[in-house]
């Protein structure tokens, strides 16, 4: 466990993904999101926001998060607020920019989670 926090692989993250039993939040900024893509059905929201914004996402506490950033590092911190606040959370393992386009599907940015971001 890289920072003390649960992890979890690309290839897991995406059966997760499939099997429709798991939240992913991108912690990433604007920019990284947009640039370099993200998966498909993720919640956007950006590190800073995260904590003045985790109660109105309406996440499902019995369904496990799995958070991102780009290198495995903004999503550490995630990950610790997920799970001191009662969530199962994960960060993915490396981060975007060690997970193989193959494993995880990558999508631009959408008007929805662009509101999740920004707020009601």
């Amino acid at each position: 466990m890289r920072g003390e926090v649960p992890e979890i692989e690309a290839h897991e993250l995406r059966a997760w993904i499939e099997a429709g039993r798991v939240q992913v939040i991108d912690v990433r900024t604007g920019p990284e999101y947009v640039l370099f893509g993200h998966v498909e059905g993720a919640l956007h929201v950006p590190i800073g926001r995260l904590d003045d914004r985790v109660d109105a996402l309406g996440l499902d506490p019995n369904v496990p998060i799995v958070t991102i950033c780009q290198t495995a590092h903004r999503s550490i911190a995630a990950t610790r607020l997920l799970n001191r606040r009662g969530y199962e959370a994960y960060q993915l393992k490396g981060g975007m920019s060690r997970a193989s386009r193959a494993a995880l599907q990558r999508r631009h940015r959408s008007a929805r989670r662009e509101r999740a971001a920004r707020g009601p």
